[in-house]
Order: C-alpha cells, then sequence, then structure tokens
C-alpha cells in the first residue's frame, strides 16, 4: 500500500499541474451538469454533462501518449475521488439549515442552491461508474491501437488515429453506460420517468459524435503538447521508472 501511494506521489509530481486541475474541474462540473436533461425526443436524449464531457478524454489521450495507460487510469481514479469529495461537501452544505430571518418569509431562499448542488445518489452512482469503465476502455484503446504504428509511433497521423477512435468508443461506452444506469434501471423508481433502450443508445451515440468532434477540434493541441513534453522531458521520472509498462 505505502508503494501505491508512492507511485501517486511520483505521479502527481510528474503530470503537469494543470493537466490535473483541468482534468479534475472538468470531472466534477460535468458530473454537476449531468443531473439536466438538456435534450429529448422520441429517439435521442442528452444531459448537461455533454457539453464538457470531452475535456477528460482530452487529457487521457494526452497521458496515455506520454505516461502510458495504467497512469491515466489513475489520474482517473483521482479525479473521482476529487469528485466524490467535492460531492459530499456540497451534500454537508446543502443538508445544513438556519433561520434566515422573517425579511426571508416568503420562501427558502436556499432551495435553489440544494436542488442544483445536492446531488441524486444514483447520479453520482451512475456517472462515477461510467466515467471509470469508460476511462479503462479508452485509455487501453488509445495504447493498443498506438501500438499499431510501429514505423512513426510519435507521428500527428497515430496521434489523430488513436484518440479519435479511442475517444468515439469511450464516449460511446460512457454515456452508454451512465445513461442505462440513470435512466432505465432508477428513474422509473424515484423519478416516474424513464428512457428507452433505443433513447439510450441513439443518445450514446450522438453524443460520442458530438464529443469527437471537440476531440477533432482540439486534438492539434494535445499533439502539439505531447511533442513538447517529450522534447523537454516532462515526467522523465516517472516515465524511466515504467518504460516497461508503455513499451
Amino acid at each position: 500500500m505505502k508503494q501505491y501511494f508512492e507511485d501517486y506521489k511520483l505521479l502527481l509530481r510528474s503530470v503537469p499541474g494543470i493537466i490535473t486541475a483541468v482534468y479534475c474541474v472538468a470531472v466534477v462540473v460535468m458530473n454537476l451538469m449531468a443531473n439536466k436533461i438538456i435534450f429529448n425526443s422520441h429517439y435521442v436524449a442528452a444531459d448537461g454533462g455533454i457539453l464538457v464531457s470531452w475535456i477528460p478524454f482530452l487529457c487521457m489521450d494526452m497521458v496515455v501518449k506520454r505516461y502510458g495507460p495504467r497512469a491515466a487510469n489513475k489520474l482517473n481514479i483521482f479525479a473521482l475521488l476529487v469528485n466524490l469529495a467535492v460531492v459530499a461537501l456540497f451534500a454537508i452544505i446543502s443538508a445544513i439549515q438556519i433561520d434566515v430571518g422573517a425579511e426571508y418569509a416568503q420562501g427558502d431562499i436556499y432551495t435553489s442552491f440544494n436542488s442544483v448542488f445536492s446531488c441524486t445518489w444514483f447520479v453520482l452512482f451512475g456517472s462515477s461508474t461510467a466515467f471509470i469503465a469508460a476511462g479503462f476502455i479508452n485509455n487501453f484503446t488509445n495504447w493498443g491501437i498506438g501500438k499499431m504504428f510501429k514505423k512513426n509511433p510519435d507521428g500527428k497521423l497515430a496521434y489523430v488515429t488513436r484518440s479519435y477512435i479511442s475517444t468515439f468508443i469511450g464516449q460511446f461506452a460512457d454515456n452508454l453506460i451512465f445513461a442505462t444506469i440513470v435512466f432505465i434501471i432508477f428513474a422509473p423508481i424515484y423519478w416516474g420517468y424513464s428512457l428507452t433502450l433505443l433513447q439510450c443508445i441513439g443518445s450514446a451515440t450522438v453524443g460520442a459524435v458530438l464529443e469527437l468532434i471537440m476531440e477533432v477540434i482540439f486534438s492539434p493541441i494535445g499533439y502539439s503538447v505531447t511533442k513538447k513534453w517529450k522534447k523537454e522531458k516532462v515526467g522523465a521520472e516517472y516515465i524511466n521508472l515504467y518504460a516497461p509498462e508503455m513499451a
């Protein structure tokens, strides 16, 4: 266990802090926004998390390229723990009730705050399960495709191919797992309505396509940053220690 935490400390020292920060913030915001449906039709539905869920996948692809899939998986777990800590803090704040005085007697001025920040437990469970599962799928798919490029593994073609394919597969898995858990299993019990399996599949597909478009737009930045990391030997201590697992 001590070695496990030492490995984590080394990883968090090695990955640039801006990547870890953006990653964690995106995961927290994504899960907050997942509480609201922003589109619903007969074949497709989408929650607000779709607007930012491409950011963690972009970060994952960059980390996989430089540090390997296991490092990205560890970062996934770290981001999930940060999200759970934030949710717990929100739950505590939302649970605190005080007398705000007669001037606010018309109603509870904190109702809106509580409705936003008191995350429903099964939404949290669904989003956490989907995020971890999709992260593992994305990271090992990205790594596996990268190994197919023998001649120029660090070229742009190799980077965009592994990023595009893994992002689409990972995002599809993320969206489908989340929608199935939340809107097919639990929503009928607690909310009194549900999505159909066709809507979940349609949502997962459309969401994956939209998020792939964002990956296409921003992947040049990811490619440029990873090239700079390699040139400047960013994270060399971690990479040298775990080089065999990334080979």
